[in-house]
Formats: structure tokens, sequence, C-alpha cells
């Protein structure tokens, strides 16, 4: 039994490279295992499961087809899709899990989260975050024309660019506090998240417990993901060719 996690992808059509290797994985590496986690940041925008765009298809369609070959599809919202829906689900085979989710792996107990709710001395995005979550303003933006939705897609990127170009890199990392708690109110002793986009394993030690944190990395310039099995527990880098 082989389950692997991804996160950060970000796809969009402005970068075809990062889907061409993502789908090479979904049909090679991924075909391998029993299920496949997504933790967030698939698309770098999703405006709705009525999107048109043939880019985002053509994913849905490899991830359908990865779905038909057997293997088990989990999705978790992120900061830059977490309009993904029921629609989105039904097409691609896969299922929407709440952030966080407790698992039994092979035995073990992790925690999967997207990661930026562990995030908490960035306080603005926070409360950000607490907004675009609310399922009134959801269904208000939903609502709205594509063309609307696009444009309002577009003018808060060049907002998050913005704040990100401001804040002191350790204020948007995870607060060790907030770390540490997941850990204890979870009882867990894995915890695996992406968003920070700053992959590595981190291991600590919680109220005498050994705990490892591990953060994927986003597929900007290389895959990452991570392979849980029996045996070990693999943070792996995929190069681009």
């Amino acid at each position: 039994m082989t389950t692997l996690i991804v996160s950060d992808l970000h796809l969009d059509r402005s970068h075809p490279a990062i889907t061409a290797q993502f789908r090479e994985f979904l049909g090679n590496e991924a075909r391998t295992a029993t299920a496949l986690y997504v933790l967030g940041d698939l698309f770098e925008a999703w405006l709705g499961d009525d999107d048109p765009c043939p880019h985002k298809a053509a994913v849905i369609g490899a991830f359908a087809d990865l779905t038909r070959a057997g293997v088990a599809l989990y999705f978790m919202h992120g900061n830059r899709d977490f309009l993904l829906g029921s629609g989105f689900c039904e097409r691609t085979g896969g299922a929407l899990l709440t952030d966080p989710t407790v698992l039994e792996v092979d035995g073990r107990r992790l925690l999967l989260t997207h990661g930026d709710a562990l995030c908490t001395d960035d306080v603005p995005y926070q409360k950000l975050r607490a907004l675009v979550r609310d399922p009134r303003l959801q269904r208000r933006f939903l609502g709205l024309p594509i063309a609307e939705r696009t444009a309002l897609a577009g003018e808060a990127r060049q907002g998050s660019q913005a704040h990100t170009s401001t804040q002191a890199m350790a204020l948007m990392d995870v607060n060790d506090a907030a770390v540490r708690a997941t850990f204890v109110r979870a009882q867990v002793d894995l915890i695996v998240h992406g968003h920070t986009h700053r992959p590595a394993i981190h291991e600590l030690t919680v109220e005498g417990r050994q705990c490892t944190r591990i953060v994927l990395g986003d597929w900007y310039r290389a895959g990452s993901y991570v392979r849980l099995s029996a045996e070990a527990v693999e943070l792996i880098e995929i190069p681009r060719v």
C-alpha cells in the first residue's frame, strides 16, 4: 500500500511545463499508488466548477483517468482553489476533505493540512482567509458571470503579491506554537502540509513524543511529493527535464 501526497502545483496555462510534468506524474508514479492526496493550490486560481478553461479540463481528464484506474483521489482546499466543489469532484472521481484531516495509513496516524492555518503570525492573511471561506460570500461570487470572476481573481492575485512582497519571510511561515498545539490536539506524530513552498523534513519533540513535520515543495522548478508506505516516509523531488 502506497500513499502519495502533493500540494501547491499552481497549475496555469501560462506555465505549461508544470502541467505537462504533473500529467506525466499522474500517468506514471500515481498509477502505482493506492491513493493520491492533493493538499490545495492545485490551480493558480479556480473560479468555480463551471470554469470553462480547456487547460484545466485537460487536468481534470487526467485525474478521471487515474480514478478509473482504481487509485483513490482526495482534494483539500488551498488559498487559491477554495471554490473547488462537488462538480469538480464528480468530473475527477475524487472527494473533498476538510482541512485538517487525520488519517490512519499503514498503522501510522497522521494529519494532512494545506498549511496556511498554521501561519498565525500573518494576521492580515488570516483575516482574509476567514473572509473568503464565508459560504455567503462564496455564493455571491459564484453567482457572477465568469468574466467578472476572472477580473476579480486577477485583482486578488495582485493584492496577494503586494502583501507577500511587504511581509517578512518569518511572518509567512508556520508558527511553532501553532504546530505544537496541532500535534497535541490531533494526537499524531506526523503532519504533512504545503503552502509555504519550503520543502523540508522537520523533527521535533512534543510533550515527550518524537514528531515529524513534512513540508511539500511547490512545482515551479521541480515536482515534489511525499510517498508513504509501510517501510518509509519520503519527501521526493522530481527534476524537470
